[in-house]
């Protein structure tokens, strides 16, 4: 059976756009080019809905903060639904402070921003929550806790912290094949917190 016409043009566009703007990045430490996480988080968020504004966003989701693209930016070429989720996706990085020593501010009002969001701004997030928890959960398999040591934190326990605060921001997508996979994957590496004594 040949493949239904669907137009694709705004999220073709996303893509080329993200492409353009991570070219010449590697994934941390991984080897591999840095698009194909955002192409990842494209492919798990169309496991939840077809909506191509959320794809797009969830190709565009670290243009903002990994790249020199601004929000105005997004705004002007995709618009402004896709410029605040992108926004929504997108750490604030104080100033004056390093990586490491902002890290924990910046995730509790990343978890903050997350559980208040819109519905929308959750299935972009599961995408780049599912991706990262995915390589985490493949990385951690081979190098144990040795692991830890390529982040700006290399506590374990920081991070499990962060994951299990995702998990709780992102409780309303529950029954989803892309939210149980992530809970499963945080239980998974971090160990699981409803087998845990109070």
């Amino acid at each position: 059976m040949a493949n239904r016409p669907l137009n694709t043009d705004l999220l073709d566009r996303a893509i080329i756009f993200a492409v353009r703007a991570h070219t010449g990045t590697e994934r941390r430490g991984k080897g591999f080019p840095y698009i194909i996480h955002p192409l990842e988080a494209v492919e798990i968020v169309s496991t939840i809905t077809p909506d191509q504004e959320l794809l797009a966003a969830a190709a565009l989701h670290d243009t903002v903060e990994d790249t020199a693209v601004t929000v105005e930016e997004i705004r002007k070429v995709f618009g402004d639904r896709i410029a605040g989720l992108v926004a929504s996706e997108s750490d604030v990085f104080p100033e004056g402070l390093s990586d490491e020593e902002s890290w924990h501010m910046r995730k509790q009002t990343a978890l903050n921003r997350l559980a208040a969001s819109s519905y929308d701004a959750k299935i972009v997030a599961i995408g780049d929550k599912l991706s990262n928890m995915r390589a985490i959960a493949r990385d951690y398999a081979r190098q144990g806790d040795a692991l830890w040591t390529l982040f700006h934190v290399n506590d374990k326990a920081s991070h499990a912290w962060h994951y299990r605060g995702l998990v709780d921001a992102l409780r309303e997508l529950e029954g989803t094949f892309a939210f149980d996979e992530f809970e499963s994957l945080v239980n998974a590496v971090f160990g699981d917190s409803s087998l845990r004594s109070e």
